[in-house]
């Protein structure tokens, strides 16, 4: 079980470019404290974005929830800056693993951007992406899945076959696939956002890095692990380099290139990954997170393969204490966890 939808925010969708769409000039020279009051969003938003890619979101959520207050404040309910920072703040909130306090904040910045620019705007179609990586975290599918398609037909349309929102998109839909054991279909997606990220983004930025893990899981999921293990090689290192050593992504691939050693029962150096992955993202997202749950099934199932069946089934029942928590008793992760202890107790 990865984790799922590791894209991150499509830049051209919702961020500065629609800022400037929302905000037109008037042909009059702003008032002295209106622009302080501006300078004074903008350096705030730039903070938020910098904690966020330092994946400090718990520091970023309390400054990005006065951006959305003030806003509404300033430019009233129906405004599209609203609606992106909402959604900025929605982000955060999945990130932490708050998803109930994110959706209805997709849902409301969705609603503003279709009565602000009408259902076929790229704004809309980013919007659609990020309430459906929720839904696939909240075990959605259905739901997920229609919405990645529209967004994804929306990108391709208005911005062409080889825009990096329609590699964001093809990821998306492959990572979804992919949860549900449709191979075939997320390999060829997930090779086709590769190659647009190489080639409109370089070959060293995150967003490859992230593609480069998420093709490597479908070849592990397929037993192919020859051809995964350098691939999630290369996005560790690649993170390592651009985001730190101490980041959520980091954690993930750690987490992954564990999970790959453990299916080629490579246990030794397995283990001290998935302590590694489970004690970062206990530290940078906190105890209770989702994440973390992941984690500490993924460690107990390595101690189940190994016979170590005490340590097993304590990490099993730690993990479902969280995910029936943070993600419900019926969601499909918190269920196999189930199964796993229940297989294990008989």
């Amino acid at each position: 079980m990865g984790v799922l939808f590791a894209s991150g925010w499509p830049t051209s969708g919702v961020g500065s470019s629609l800022q400037a769409i929302a905000q037109p000039s008037t042909g009059r020279p702003a008032p002295l404290f209106q622009l302080a009051q501006t300078e004074s969003l903008e350096q705030l938003q730039a903070r938020i974005d910098q904690l966020s890619k330092q994946g400090k979101y718990a520091e970023a959520i309390p400054l990005a929830e006065q951006v959305v207050t003030r806003r509404k404040q300033e430019l009233g309910q129906g405004h599209s800056s609203v609606a992106t920072s909402m959604n900025k703040l929605a982000l955060l909130y999945e990130k932490q693993g708050r998803y109930g306090e994110a959706e209805p904040l997709f849902e409301q910045s969705l609603e503003i951007y279709k009565q602000r620019f009408g259902p076929g705007h790229t704004a809309v179609a980013t919007s659609k992406n990020n309430l459906a990586e929720l839904y696939g975290k909240l075990g959605r599918y259905t739901d997920a899945e229609s919405l990645f398609k529209e967004a994804l037909e929306i990108y391709r349309q208005e911005l062409g076959q080889e825009h990096i929102n329609v590699a964001y998109g093809l990821n998306n839909l492959a990572e979804l696939y992919g949860q549900h054991g449709r191979y075939r279909e997320a390999e060829p997606l997930h090779m086709q956002a590769l190659a647009i990220k190489r080639k409109e983004l370089g070959q060293e930025h995150r967003s490859v890095a992230t593609s480069l893990n998420n093709l490597a899981e479908i070849y592990s999921k397929q037993g192919r692990h020859e051809e995964a293990e350098p691939l999630f090689k290369q996005a560790l290192q690649m993170r390592q380099k651009l985001l730190g050593q101490e980041h959520p992504s980091v954690a993930t691939s750690l987490d992954n290139l564990a999970e790959l050693y453990d299916k080629q029962k490579r246990y030794e150096e397995a283990e001290p990954l998935f302590k590694q992955a489970l004690e970062m993202r206990q530290r940078l997202l906190g105890q209770e997170h989702p994440s973390v749950a992941i984690s500490l099934s993924h460690l107990a199932a390595l101690y189940d393969s190994q016979g170590k069946d005490d340590e097993a089934r304590s990490l099993y029942q730690e993990a479902i204490d969280i995910a029936e928590v943070k993600l419900g008793p019926t969601h499909p992760t918190t269920q196999v966890i189930q199964r796993r202890l229940k297989v294990l107790s008989q």
